[in-house]
This record gives structure tokens, sequence and C-alpha cells, in this order.
């Protein structure tokens, strides 16, 4: 039962994720889209992180913190680019 209740959470969190890229796309601005990467960034260390508990391979979680940083990092580069024109 618990894990039918995993399954269907990750699916709802797929299934928002194809929603927020709709979103980015349609955007009219740049922050719109450093938005929508973001959230994109945090539903897949979610569903990640459901996965993990789902198949009991808790090394998923490992691999979701180092997706997570990745995503700060980029999502910093690509603001400071927006900022300032160039990444240096």
């Amino acid at each position: 039962m618990t894990n039918n209740i995993l399954i269907f959470a990750s699916l709802l969190l797929s299934i928002l994720i194809f929603l927020s890229l709709i979103r980015g796309i349609i955007g009219p601005s740049s922050l719109d889209r450093i938005i929508v990467i973001n959230v994109i960034g945090t539903k897949t260390v979610s569903i990640m992180v459901l996965f993990a508990i789902i198949f009991s391979e808790y090394y998923f979680v490992d691999i979701a913190l180092v997706y997570a940083l990745i995503s700060f990092i980029a999502s910093i580069s690509v603001a400071k680019y927006l900022e300032k024109g160039s990444v240096s």
C-alpha cells in the first residue's frame, strides 16, 4: 500500500515537471525560465528520493544530493550570466 502511494506521488511529480516545462516555454521573461529550472531540479531530486525509498536503494539519495548541488550551481551561473552578461 505504501509503495503505491509513493509511486503515485512520483507520477504526479513527473506530470508537474512537464507542466512546469510548458510554463518555461511560454514564459515571457528570463526570470520565469530560471524559476522553471529551479522547480524542475527540485522535483527531480524529490523523485530520486522517492525512488530510493520505493526500491530500498539508498545510494539514490547520494545521487540526488549531487544533482541538487549541480542544479544549484547551474541556477547561480545562469542568474549571474543574465545579470552581467558573462560568467567570470
